[in-house]
């Protein structure tokens, strides 16, 4: 089974960009946007054999998320109940058989930090949400995490520490999720490996340069580990300023 997460600064700019040359080539049986600023009836998608489920912004022209799925969930839920969640179309749940999939959309902080305590309070929801989850069926949690975990996640860490998304409080939420029976997939594979970066800024040459971040994530319940065969990511591949993620997990269609 193939999963795909991208965060499309904009579906329907990424659309004109060759969204759906790319999802057709990649033929991913969960794909997941997140960033589709957008409003019910603002777009319509046809893909075909896909189920599509949307979980729009109250505000126009920010958040949301979506996902498409070839073989249908049990049930959807939409954000975590909590009104920060719901307004801003920021969590999809899709529940399956043997798993939960889990696509999160997560707050910036902000470049002076002044949503840091929202982030904050957002990562001890979201927190005892995936681990109540986690004690039903196994999850796997993807998604725009806005968080570099290592200073081997983005190429400046250096001159970053203490910024937005390299902060020691919204590192050290991601490392509470790890140490709580959670997995980071593409570091299982690659513990070492620099310049896996999934976003870079718009300025000329940075991304050309690989000066990146790595902030897109699939993480997953340490009890499905075994089942994963690969985590990578696409670089390579353009409509937005984060790449495509994939994971190749060994569950049937």
């Amino acid at each position: 089974m193939k999963l795909v997460s991208w965060n499309v600064n904009g579906l329907r700019a990424c659309v004109r960009k060759g969204f759906l040359d790319y999802f057709h080539e990649v033929d991913a049986d969960i794909f997941c946007v997140q960033e589709i600023k957008l409003q019910a009836g603002q777009i319509d998608l046809d893909l075909e054999g896909y189920y599509q489920y949307w979980n729009y912004a109250e505000q126009k022209g920010y958040s949301g998320t979506a996902v498409f799925t070839k073989k249908k969930p049990f049930s959807v839920s939409y954000g975590l109940g909590e009104e920060s969640s719901q307004s801003e179309g920021r969590i999809l749940t899709l529940e399956y058989e043997n798993f939960y999939l889990v696509n999160v959309y997560t707050p910036n902080s902000q470049r002076d930090l002044a949503r840091l305590d929202v982030r904050l309070d957002w990562e001890d929801e979201l927190y005892a949400y995936l681990t109540e989850l986690d004690d039903k069926k196994p999850v796997i949690y993807c998604g725009d995490l806005n968080v570099a975990h290592q200073e081997i996640d983005l190429r400046n860490s250096k001159s970053n520490k203490g910024n937005s998304g390299f902060t020691e409080e919204e590192r050290e939420r991601m490392t509470r999720l790890l140490q709580a029976g959670f997995i980071d997939t593409l570091r299982y594979f690659e513990p070492d490996t620099e310049g896996l970066y999934t976003w870079w800024s718009y300025m000329k040459t940075v991304r050309e340069r690989n000066i990146g971040w790595r902030i897109d994530y699939f993480i997953v319940s340490e009890r499905l580990i075994e089942k994963v065969q690969s985590s990578t990511t696409s670089p390579d591949i353009m409509g937005s300023d984060h790449c495509p993620i994939i994971l190749e997990i060994d569950y049937k269609k």
